[in-house]
């Protein structure tokens, strides 16, 4: 893992995959004959890119019951608790509607409606992701969203891991559906005869699911465009390596594109860390993913103090910030860039991904700047409600027609002055 002395702005940013011009193609025939096909293009498509042969999209009861005896009481018991501590954050961040009145009797507020129906894409392959479905659906449930549907890639034989089942049972999700890539999100989107069109897709996929909602975003709302997962170690001399090195392989293990990064004024430190990482590298699992990644995109910034190191720091703007120092909750108010942080030596990234409460869908790629984690706020929409006075109008209604005619816009101007007009006779016949 490289040590770089910061002389110069430093950044995460890197060009976000955006796909070949090949992939790009495929995925726009894919939607298109999802379109034109309906579920007949899903049951092909399945076949062919899962090797499934399936005679029904739809995850039935039984599958689902039969789910429960392949995962041990310590998972079940961990899922539901991981449900509990995300449900109990995210309800703190409901939106009510609200109303106030003036004097004149005008009425102003907004009204905060849930959408109507969202869909979840859940990665498959050779991993299950019971975590991403938890993070995606409570949010939208506390919100008030009464349609979760849930689409992912089923396995050869046709089914789907007992924990992606279980997870999605335990949080009162039914509508399953056995479809992935690109064709799964233009269901969504579209509709077919087995899955209902909604209102907005979330959840994290490969290139061609990435480049499928980027094709239906403005005919239905997407949550992002996540670029590879990163982390930032802010620490001073006293952090200890070993927790610093395992946290930053934590982020490395997701792929060879994750970005780990160490910031700290003490060089002593970094060389430490920088043994560590060697050293645990030897023994994990994913070790070629998480050399890869350390090699390409990992990296240890020595700074000449703590304050160089906070700027660094928020010039970084990460998915995931590890606050590493003697006085760590003294410096969040210094952080003004990151998608979650994590304060002091207990709050490894991990704590966070699984199980506290907060969301681990965030802003990647030096993002964070202008945007934040998935939340409520994501699966609502605010309409502006007003009801103006005949008194308020009367008083106001010259400015409306003043600012309309400065724009040329006279018929906004004479829609005010019609109503001017009315009253001002009926006030001389009275």
């Amino acid at each position: 893992m490289k040590i770089i002395t910061v002389t110069d702005e430093v950044s995460l940013k890197r060009d976000l995959d955006t796909g070949t011009t090949e992939q790009l193609e495929a995925v726009q025939t894919i939607i298109q004959d999802v379109r034109q096909k309906g579920d007949h293009a899903l049951f092909s498509y399945t076949e062919k890119f899962d090797g499934a042969v399936l005679d029904r999209l739809l995850v039935d009861v039984e599958e689902i019951n039969a789910a429960y005896g392949q995962v041990s009481e310590t998972v079940l018991e961990a899922i539901r608790g991981a449900i509990d501590n995300i449900r109990d954050f995210h309800t703190r961040q409901v939106q009510q509607s609200w109303m106030t009145t003036k004097e004149d009797g005008t009425i102003l507020g907004q009204k905060v409606t849930p959408l109507d129906s969202v869909g979840l894409y859940v990665p498959g392959g050779k991993a299950a992701y019971p975590s991403s479905i938890i993070m995606n659906v409570v949010p939208a449930q506390v919100a008030g969203v009464p349609n979760i549907t849930i689409v992912t890639p089923p396995q050869k034989d046709g089914s789907i891991p007992a924990s992606v089942l279980v997870t999605a049972n335990e949080l009162g999700v039914q509508s399953i559906y056995k479809v992935g890539g690109a064709q799964a999100v233009a269901a969504l989107a579209y509709g077919t005869e087995s899955i209902q069109a909604v209102d907005k897709i979330t959840g994290p996929g490969n290139i061609y699911v990435a480049l499928a909602k980027r094709e239906v975003f403005g005919h239905v709302d997407i949550d992002m465009i996540a670029g590879p997962s990163e982390i930032v170690v802010l620490a001073d001399a006293e952090a200890n390596p070993r927790y610093i090195a395992a946290d930053l392989l934590s982020q490395a293990e997701h792929d060879e594109r994750a970005s780990s990064v160490l910031v700290t004024p003490s060089t002593e430190l970094a060389r430490r860390v920088q043994k560590e990482v060697e050293k645990q590298l030897e023994t994990l699992p994913k070790r070629d993913i998480a050399e890869a990644a350390i090699r390409d995109y990992g990296a240890i910034y020595v700074t000449k103090d703590l304050d160089e190191a906070i700027e660094v720091t928020n010039e970084l703007a990460p998915e995931h910030l590890e606050i590493l120092t003697g006085d760590a909750m003294a410096l969040v108010g210094r952080i003004r860039h990151a998608g979650a942080i994590f304060v002091g030596p207990y709050s490894s990234e991990p704590v966070g991904d699984y199980f506290a409460g907060p969301n681990h869908v965030l802003p990647t790629n030096g993002t964070a700047r202008f945007s934040s984690p998935l939340s409520v706020d994501d699966f609502v929409k605010k309409s502006s409600i007003i009801s103006y006075s005949k008194e308020a109008l009367m008083k106001n209604g010259h400015s409306i027609t003043a600012l309309a005619r400065l724009e040329g816009l006279e018929a906004h101007a004479r829609a005010i002055d019609i109503r001017l007009e009315d009253e001002k006779r009926c006030d001389k016949r009275n």
